[in-house]
């Protein structure tokens, strides 16, 4: 008796060593987007029912392969698919005309997530204004972009916030802040859509030199800033990005990875690296948008 008492003490010490060494929790995760409708709401046409019949599908889809968290895209091109004083509604909600969609389509997703055990992220892209076009007179009359024009930057067909604005910068901050107040959310995300792509130096300057280094001092500041603004509400809310997949190339520093992609660095004016060793993010979910074998 006494060594079947041993051993199932044996056992039950090395059951607890075990669950300690493990992850307390693994983030298994799908992306909801919402530009041009391509995964919910999949029409700004349905009706308020159609969508939220949608959204429970695909929900349900989440819980039959074992996700846990959904992210979901709330500002997709400085919109919101949520109610907000900062935002007007996206045009994705309610046939594109940027109007009150019958519903708060954040809080019913945070509500059925819980329902069915999940995390709710919501995704925000912190820059873009237009998907195509530089005609600030198409957006809704209310979207703080048309209000103020000074505060954009066009670049290859398509209109941004100046990131160098220290009003684009406390715009983003409110934006966020709002957010993490008024909803029951898990975490703040952001997108890959920090300076347009491959935004154009002024002649003579260098990718290393002093306009580049500030405008990525200027994304660093944003970042740091928003992280700040999330804790000081909710310091339970994560925050985390999802920049391009490569920081720097080895090719253009020996602490790079040994990848020929772009670069975010350079491209996006976007020191992920720094971010991290900064604590400015609670994690980090690089793209890699590119098949295997390729590098």
């Amino acid at each position: 008796m006494n060594k079947k008492i041993l051993l199932l003490l044996c056992c039950m010490v090395l059951g607890i060593l075990c669950v300690s060494a493990a992850p307390k929790r693994e983030m298994r995760a799908t992306w909801l987007t919402a530009v041009a409708n391509i995964d919910w709401p999949m029409s700004s046409t349905k009706t308020v029912e159609a969508q939220q019949a949608e959204l429970l599908e695909l929900l349900d889809v989440c819980v039959e392969t074992n996700m846990n968290t959904v992210l979901l895209h709330i500002r997709p091109a400085c919109d919101a698919l949520y109610k907000s004083k900062y935002e007007p509604w996206s045009s994705y909600l309610n046939h594109g005309r940027g109007v009150d969609p019958g519903y708060d389509p954040l809080a019913y997703v945070i509500e059925q997530a819980k329902l069915r055990g999940m995390k709710v992220h919501v995704w925000l892209n912190p820059y873009r204004v237009t998907t195509s076009g530089t005609d600030l007179n198409q957006l809704n009359i209310n979207h703080p972009a048309r209000k103020n024009p000074d505060w954009t930057l066009s670049h290859d067909g398509r209109l941004y916030y100046n990131p160098e604005l220290p009003e684009v910068k406390q715009h983003i901050i409110d934006t966020v802040s709002e957010i993490v107040r008024n909803y029951d959310i898990d975490g703040i995300h952001f997108d890959d859509y920090f300076y347009p792509a491959n935004y154009p130096l002024p002649e003579g300057e260098g990718r290393d030199g002093q306009v580049a280094n500030s405008r990525r001092n200027h994304i660093t500041e944003m970042i740091s800033r928003v992280k700040e603004a999330i804790k000081s509400i909710k310091p339970n809310v994560e925050f985390g990005v999802s920049p391009r997949g490569i920081w720097k190339n080895k090719g253009s520093d020996l602490q790079g990875s040994d990848t020929r992609g772009s670069e975010s660095y350079y491209a996006d004016y976007a020191d992920t690296i720094k971010w991290v060793q900064n604590n400015y993010v609670d994690y980090i979910v690089p793209q890699v948008y590119w098949e295997f074998g390729l590098s």
